[in-house]
């Protein structure tokens, strides 16, 4: 039976006609949340979703429970904490998002994202295709429109308790220009009709005053964080906040720091390591098999990752969305000396899955593909595809973008 699922869901994955995205049911999704999200998503963003869903085995998506949760546990031990950074608050962090490589022998986590993008984009995606009659089934929480605010209601109760929460920033470096600024304002749109402020802000218009954080002329309670700033040392005003309690900040420097840093894939494949910090023995497997073997960048093995650097990717700590990340089989000994003096980790080679699109009715081709998913506090709120052409994914390959998944049993 397990041969017979791999086999049709290969069949799928390979075959660009026979499943694809209702173009029309998402169409008219888009349109019903309103001008404004409609013109921002139909201005330079025409392979945000792709043409066709992504199909994987249930076996596959268990594999990504069991990983998920493995860390999950390994980064709750008190050594793995004093490794990172000193906790600030108690919220458990919005969307985290742990990116996976899928193949015949399971999942493979290349890497976890704490400020990952595209959640409200997929949940609409998701609801759009509900009624399209497809393989398998989507994979995504009960009531997800009404999870995800009380996401946020929970990070405030967390740090507030029974205190009033009424407002949330979302804040981003010129939010207006960035790529995803379309689902800013899916997000404002769904908090809002749970009863709460939003404001779309730059952190630079943020103010620390005595009586509160303000935006502009309103106070606000809790920021959800998409910057790429990860220690927020590019705002001063943020931090200091974030520092001294005066706002709930989520995602945090600390959960970056956590879960994010690229050095934890080194620690997280550290057998050894795990063992001295108390890890059990089922997860320690659990992520020698999940996680594909990371090191941190040495001079001292120089010599060795040049010869080995066909089977690894670089990619620095601190990185993001694909950024200063070398497939090591195409650097030049002149960029390999330059990693070797940055804070890269290297990781093995896993291969991303394929699946075949038609573009505009052309003759197939195959777009690798990675699955992220979305998790809050350990536990998935729903999963998602990219679809892209080239080392990482891009939003730039025709036919390509965030991806249904479906799974077939």
């Amino acid at each position: 039976m397990a041969e017979d699922v791999i086999d049709s869901v290969d069949r799928l994955n390979a075959d660009c006609k026979s499943a694809v995205l209702d173009r029309a049911a998402l169409e008219a999704a888009i349109l019903a949340k309103g001008a404004a999200f409609h013109e921002a998503i139909s201005t330079g963003h025409e392979y945000v979703f792709a043409d066709v869903p992504v199909f994987i085995t249930s076996t596959q998506l268990r594999k990504m429970y069991e990983v998920i949760s493995a860390v999950e546990q390994v980064v709750k031990l008190p050594g793995w904490q004093a490794a990172s950074v000193e906790e600030l608050q108690k919220a458990k962090g919005a969307f985290f998002g742990y990116d996976f490589h899928l193949d015949e022998h399971g999942a493979h986590l290349i890497e976890i994202n704490t400020n990952a993008g595209g959640a409200f984009l997929n949940e609409l995606l998701i609801a759009s295709q509900k009624d399209v009659d497809l393989p398998g089934k989507a994979v995504a929480i009960e009531k997800l429109e009404r999870s995800i605010p009380e996401m946020f209601r929970n990070e405030w109760r967390l740090e507030r308790g029974s205190a009033p929460f009424k407002t949330i920033a979302i804040a981003d470096e010129q939010p207006e220009k960035q790529y995803l600024y379309p689902e800013f304002l899916l997000a404002r749109s769904m908090l809002e009709r749970d009863g709460i402020e939003v404001y779309i802000a730059d952190p630079a218009a943020f103010k620390a005053r005595e009586d509160g954080f303000y935006f502009g002329n309103e106070i606000i309670d809790l920021v959800y964080n998409r910057l790429t700033d990860f220690s927020l040392q590019r705002h001063p005003a943020l931090l200091k906040a974030y520092t001294s309690g005066q706002v709930v900040l989520t995602p945090s420097p600390a959960h970056h720091a956590r879960y994010a840093d690229k050095s934890n894939l080194a620690r997280l494949t550290d057998a050894e390591y795990l063992r001295s910090l108390g890890a059990s023995e089922e997860d320690i497997a659990t992520l020698q098999v999940g996680v594909p073997h990371t090191s941190l960048v040495q001079k001292s093995t120089e010599e060795t990752m040049w010869q080995q650097r066909k089977e690894l990717f670089f990619k620095p700590n601190s990185g993001y969305g694909g950024k200063g990340a070398y497939r090591g089989g195409n650097v030049t000994k002149r960029v390999f000396a330059e990693i070797m003096q940055g804070d890269y980790v290297a990781q093995k080679m896993a291969q991303p899955g394929e699946r075949a699109v038609c573009v505009q009715g052309a003759e197939p081709v195959m777009l690798k593909y990675d699955v992220r998913c979305y998790v809050y506090d350990g536990k998935i709120q729903l999963v998602a595809a990219r679809l892209y052409r080239g080392q990482t994914t891009n939003f730039r390959t025709p036919g390509g973008g965030f991806a249904l998944v479906r799974v077939v049993e």
